[in-house]
């Protein structure tokens, strides 16, 4: 290869790394992030050939990344277990099922066609924080790599251990229909099959594997996506619809009328069909999630408590392990179950299998069940563009400014700004429970905006244009994604 090394530093976000593909980063790139990585799995592990799960996703350039990251792994003396495409929980419960002390996934998730990255991780159930994110670049960009002689073994067959493993003990009593979308992800070669065997009649869409997305991402907050899937339910008389991402680890929910359901919501009826048999547990919500948590009956007279916590797999895996929390839920379709539900790991099939236990123990329809709790003005998520460079710097002066908004008593919708929470960006709430947020996104050039009221739909736009006044007037903000 008569070219240099490309690394974008700007590609190590808070819990993973994600690059525009010979744009950001090129393959001599990838082989020193597999030197800097199995350095680190060394250093942690104080062993001289570690084993090491790697996995990858359908995008056309994949499989050269992934092969090029074994390289620079095994330079290091790591033993590689290659256990062939893969959904991104499918590695995490790899490690668990042939005991190895690291994981290594090549995807980029639900960025567009372009991207690539790697999720990783060394204690079993998680991935990597933000300081070892930070210690890995540090070993990668100052080239301080161990040597050793590694190894590359391939586990051939392993989909069919972990596909197995969900269906074995997940099958449910009550016939459900469900619509199985996949925007034409990785999760294509998996989610219809193992809903099936458990029970499912299932009607796919887009399932075929096609790394272009010709509709749309697989994206499950994506507004088409939901959208295809919400028509599909209704010209189906279908039970439910999910949508995947596109390395399976979350998932979108539609009821049986074509209503899109956030997924913070989803786990709100989940955390409550779990809280009669577990209770005095805690539930991990994040930041972006409904305010219903807080003050629900049902997990109130089962004594649970909910954290709310900084949005990010990573962030919420890891505060649900430490927490020794039952389940985590986060508003992107991220859920978590900790034992005896599951390894604390975010796997979108796990949690779709979730929500037909609830309908199928509870015998009701899915919106019946989303009638019984109190109704809420929700937007999407929406991620205005703003350089990576800039948007950590925006988001701390809005801080300063709507503290002091507070701090003056200044009316925002007539109301006064009854509490703060800055555990991940900012999030204000209202005495009637609306409120807005404002964060940086974890692995994107963009900001994160949400807001929602229990009181109007008026509402919570005015709370969504308070908040976009203040980011005009920072003139560092471009494009929504999508916007109310």
């Amino acid at each position: 290869m008569n070219q240099s090394i490309k690394i974008n530093p700007l590609g190590f976000r808070e819990y993973d790394a994600r690059w525009i593909y010979n744009k950001d980063i090129n393959l001599l790139g990838i082989i020193d992030l597999g030197k800097g990585l199995g350095t680190q799995i060394k250093k942690h592990t104080k062993k001289e050939n570690p084993s090491v799960i790697v996995g990858y996703d359908y995008r056309s350039y994949s499989e050269e990344i992934k092969n090029a990251l074994k390289e620079g792994l095994m330079s290091t003396g790591c033993f590689i277990e290659d256990i062939g495409l893969s959904l991104s929980p499918m590695v995490y419960f790899a490690q668990f099922n042939l005991n190895s002390d690291a994981i290594a996934m090549v995807t980029a998730s639900h960025n567009e066609n372009g991207w690539t990255g790697v999720k990783m991780g060394i204690q079993k159930g998680l991935t990597h924080a933000p300081e070892e994110m930070e210690e890995l670049k540090e070993l990668t960009l100052n080239k301080n790599f161990s040597n050793g002689i590694g190894k590359d073994r391939e586990i051939k067959n392993f989909s069919k251990v972990y596909k197995d493993d969900l269906i074995s003990k997940n099958r449910i009593k009550k016939k459900l229909k469900a619509v199985v979308a996949c925007g034409n992800g990785t999760a294509g070669i998996f989610a219809p099959e193992i809903l099936r065997e458990i029970g499912c009649e299932v009607i796919e869409l887009d399932c075929n594997l096609d790394w272009n997305f010709p509709k749309y991402n697989p994206n499950p907050e994506d507004l088409k996506m939901l959208h295809a899937i919400s028509k599909s339910v209704k010209e189906n008389k279908a039970d439910i619809g999910f949508g995947f991402d596109g390395d399976g680890d979350r998932v979108g929910v539609i009821d049986n009328s074509g209503n899109e359901i956030f997924s913070d919501k989803i786990g709100l009826l989940i955390a409550r069909n779990l809280s009669a048999s577990y209770k005095k547990s805690k539930f991990i919500v994040d930041v972006k999630s409904t305010g219903l948590f807080v003050n629900d009956k049902i997990l109130k007279q089962n004594n649970c408590e909910t954290i709310y916590w900084k949005t990010g797999h990573s962030h919420i895996k890891r505060k649900v392990f430490n927490e020794k929390a039952l389940a985590g839920f986060e508003k992107s379709g991220h859920f978590f179950f900790n034992q005896p539900l599951g390894f604390g790991y975010d796997d979108g099939i796990a949690s779709a299998i979730q929500v037909c236990h609830l309908l199928s123990n509870q015998n009701k329809n899915m919106d019946d069940l989303i009638s019984e709790i109190p109704k809420t003005y929700q937007s999407p998520t929406m991620a205005p563009y703003c350089k990576d460079e800039d948007k950590y710097g925006v988001v701390d002066s809005l801080i300063i400014k709507i503290k002091k908004i507070k701090q003056e008593k200044i009316k925002i919708d007539g109301q006064e700004i009854s509490e703060i929470l800055t555990v991940n960006g900012i999030r204000f709430s209202f005495k009637d429970g609306s409120w807005g947020l404002i964060r940086a996104s974890s692995n994107k050039p963009s900001l994160v905006i949400v807001t929602e009221s229990p009181t109007s739909n008026d509402r919570k736009i005015k709370i969504f244009s308070f908040i976009d006044s203040l980011l005009q007037e920072t003139k560092k903000i471009g494009e929504y994604d999508q916007k109310i």
